[in-house]
């Protein structure tokens, strides 16, 4: 048997245990809402469908005008690997994004991580909004990752302002 067949051979053991597609169920389900919170409460901003994934990460994006602008925007994530929500400020398009972490990392930031270019890497900057959650207590998770990402949202828009002259 190949290394593929044994792999989905263990995925359907697990998923007939129940708390794995229930999990998945569950958090891919509350990015459905998170999202559609961002889209009631920032009327003009334009917030993006949803992708759900292969279990690597589950993304929207939410495009404030100050990005919009500029060719960015901020994707808003669950990261299955670490199992961590976060933010990312992503590029319409490589160079785009090669430009914007040219400018960030001459200019010194290092409020968050910035993520150099490179095939299969679409985050310039990179901040995790929470890796202990509970989505028994929704309305606090969602109030903590609304909040998070404005103020990310708050400082990348200056930091960009201060570096790129528009």
């Amino acid at each position: 048997m190949s290394d593929i067949d044994q792999d989905i051979q263990e995925l359907r053991a697990r998923l007939k245990e129940g708390s794995i597609r229930n999990a998945y169920k569950g958090i891919v389900s509350y990015m459905a809402r998170l999202r559609s919170a961002l889209a009631e409460q920032h009327g003009p901003r334009q917030v993006s469908g949803m992708y759900q994934g292969y279990l690597d990460i589950t993304h929207f994006a939410f495009f404030p005008e100050p990005l919009k602008e500029r060719d960015l925007k901020l994707t808003v994530l669950f990261n299955f690997e670490t199992f961590t929500f976060e933010v990312w400020l992503t590029a319409r398009n490589r160079e785009v994004g090669k430009r914007y972490w040219g400018l960030l990392r001459e200019s010194g930031y290092n409020q968050h991580p910035l993520l150099e270019p490179a095939v299969g890497n679409v985050a310039i900057v990179k901040a995790i909004l929470s890796d202990d959650f509970s989505l028994a207590d929704e309305a606090r998770l969602t109030e903590q990752l609304t909040q998070g990402l404005l103020v990310f949202e708050r400082e990348i828009v200056a930091s960009l302002s201060a570096v790129d002259a528009r």
